[in-house]
């Protein structure tokens, strides 16, 4: 270890440094460092990054992959601005790596738009799929596609959904047993519909079904899904002040009327994967208004839901969470953390205390 030279200062300066001091440790307390917190059940939480080459990012996304995670995420100067690209960090154990750009929306020498909302999926050892999507605002973008085939390090040339189809919009695909790949989507060109997206092939043929709901009853986006046997449920945000439901007994090719839970939604996204054990776990802000807190809840059965870790509490946006399972069991979110920073929870499901919700 490298020792610094021996100062002998004088007992104002050592004040004035230990001000100093306590000041940039209180700023940096919300910094990369990893923390340990007391509630049962969080084993541990960090920032993916502390330094990048932009200010802004928002819309993570988080695979497991043979060699380790990876995360996603668009960053930029701000959301909407042309300059927003896909940027990609992987931990392979040591910690995460630098950010480094993995998709752009350059056109040519003149024009390029923003990128949106990537959603990373591992369909099998060293093939990682990478979703985004490229355009002006989410009325007018479009679905886009790369592949990987050594887990991220490098990426195949970007290809470009057919017309009609996004993609897994902001959450991950649902991988069924036949190897059909199955997408949570949604449009907002002409209000805020959903529609279910599959590929069985990664991508090489689409098929889909028309709009779940009509937009105006009901306006939705951003479905996740989740599995009880053989149903499968989505959960999505909206413009009702609900996170609202539908369910299939197909495979997703058909699904019931989306309805309201009785789970509040900012107008937010949320996100949610179905455990090993068979419980399901959803990420979500449970307030009608602003974007914190931000808690994770339980379900056994997809309808009644209780309150296991509050993740954020404090004022700012804690938002548009992804969350995985790990091959060890552990539960692995990440969200955006005040617009400034990606942040990185890890979960033991089995510990979690779990309450009631009021």
């Amino acid at each position: 270890m490298r020792r610094l030279p021996t100062v002998k200062m004088s007992a104002c300066l050592l004040s004035a440094l230990a001000v100093c001091f306590m000041s940039q440790t209180q700023t940096f307390g919300n910094g990369p460092e990893k923390t340990t917190p007391d509630q049962p059940g969080l084993v541990m939480q960090e920032f993916i990054y502390d330094q990048a080459p932009f200010p802004s990012c928002h819309a993570s996304t988080i695979a497991e992959t043979p060699e380790g995670l990876v995360c996603a995420f668009f960053g930029g100067t701000a959301e909407k601005n042309p300059d927003v690209e896909i940027w990609l960090s992987r931990n392979t154990g040591d910690g995460w790596s630098a950010p480094v750009s993995v998709a752009d929306g350059v056109k040519d020498a003149t024009k390029r738009w923003p990128c949106w909302n990537p959603v990373l999926f591992q369909t099998k050892p060293g093939t990682l799929l990478l979703f985004y999507k490229v355009g002006p605002n989410p009325s007018e973008w479009w679905g886009m596609l790369k592949i990987s085939h050594d887990n991220g390090k490098t990426w195949g040339k970007a290809r470009r959904l057919p017309d009609g189809f996004v993609g897994p919009v902001k959450n991950k695909p649902f991988l069924l047993s036949d190897g059909t790949l199955l997408c949570p989507a949604s449009t907002e060109h002409d209000s805020w519909q959903l529609q279910m997206e599959w590929t069985p092939d990664l991508g090489k043929t689409w098929h889909r079904t028309g709009p779940l709901n009509d937009g105006r009853e009901i306006g939705a986006i951003q479905p996740s899904v989740l599995q009880y046997g053989d149903k499968l449920q989505i959960l999505c945000r909206s413009r009702q002040g609900k996170i609202v439901e539908a369910w299939s007994e197909d495979n997703g090719r058909s699904w019931s009327k989306v309805t309201p839970t009785s789970l509040p939604n900012p107008n937010s996204g949320t996100d949610a994967v179905t455990l090993k054990d068979g419980r399901a776990l959803l990420v979500y802000n449970p307030t009608k208004k602003g974007r914190s807190p931000l808690h994770v809840a339980i379900s056994e059965d997809g309808k009644h839901w209780k309150t296991g870790l509050v993740l954020e509490d404090k004022k700012g946006e804690y938002s548009y969470p992804a969350v995985i399972q790990t091959a060890d069991g552990k539960v692995h979110i990440t969200y955006t953390w005040r617009r400034e920073l990606v942040k990185h929870v890890v979960i033991d499901p089995a510990q979690l205390e779990l309450k009631e919700i009021d």
